[in-house]
Formats: structure tokens, sequence, C-alpha cells
């Protein structure tokens, strides 16, 4: 069977439209906004706090020293009874970035923490848990197992308000 010019037409408006349904459908549905739905998804309290990148230095660069351990227990998680994500406020970009005792970590470890974000946008729970904080995953310098069930995010961001 050949293709005409006609059929060919066709066939472009099909995959065009296809396209289009597929890049804009699911985006009106994964909505995070209120809490019941955070929480259904997530299935944990989801906890913020801010703090200097100065005075959490010590707990940052040891979760980012783990972070290829940390690395597989994203992988693994799937249930979690408390996730706090650290805000470190003068470590964001628009203050300029982290301060040198925790970039010197992060360029020490750019492949594991790249490695590591990958991990937690393939991750439903955690990836939810700081969208629904507004923290861009770029923005995550290392995350910390310190208990079962308890995950802790530390993320060079200002919270939103």
């Amino acid at each position: 069977m050949a293709i005409t010019p006609f059929s060919a037409q066709r066939w472009l408006q099909a995959v065009a439209a296809t396209a289009f349904l597929a890049a804009t459908g699911p985006v009106a549905g994964q909505g995070v906004e209120s809490t019941e739905t955070v929480n259904r998804i997530i299935g944990s309290q989801v906890k913020q706090e801010e703090a200097k990148a100065t005075a959490e230095a010590g707990n940052v660069n040891i979760a980012i020293d783990r972070t290829r351990e940390n690395i597989g227990m994203v992988r693994k998680t799937s249930k979690l009874d408390k996730v706090d994500i650290v805000f470190l406020t003068d470590a964001a970009r628009t203050e300029g970035g982290p301060p040198a005792v925790i970039e010197s970590k992060i360029k020490q470890h750019q492949d594991d923490i790249a490695e590591l974000r990958k991990e937690i946008e393939a991750n439903a729970l955690l990836f939810n848990a700081i969208e629904s904080r507004r923290v861009l995953v770029q923005d995550v310098l290392a995350v910390e197992f310190d208990d079962p069930g308890k995950v802790v995010i530390y993320a060079a961001a200002k919270p939103s308000n």
C-alpha cells in the first residue's frame, strides 16, 4: 500500500494529537495542593523546618558522605512514618548557594548526589513529599535515614509562603 500525501497528512495529524494529549493530559490531575491529598499519596507526616546551612553543616556533610548508601535506601523506601524537610535558607541559589564547607563536599560527591536526585524523582513517596513543600529536586543536597521509618531531606532552598 502506497502512502499518499493525504494519508501522510492524516498520520502526522494523529501523531501530533497524540503527542499533545500525552503532554497535557496528566498534568491537570497530578496536583498535590491539599494536605489530605498529600497525606494520602505519601502516607506519612511531612514536617518542615528552616535552618542555617552553617549551623547544620556537620549533619549535612555526614549525610552527603553517606549518599551512596542512602541511594539504596531511597530505592527501597515505600513507606515512612515521618518525612522532615530541612530548608537551608542561607544556602539557596538566591543567597549564593551553600557555604564553602558544604560546597566542597557537594563537589566531592557530585555524581552520587546526581544519582540520588534521580532516585528521589523515581520514588513517588519522596518526590511527592518534596513537591508538596515546593522543593525542586535539584535543590536536594542530601537525605539521612536516621531512624526506622523517618527520613530527613536537606534542601538548599527557601520555603514557599
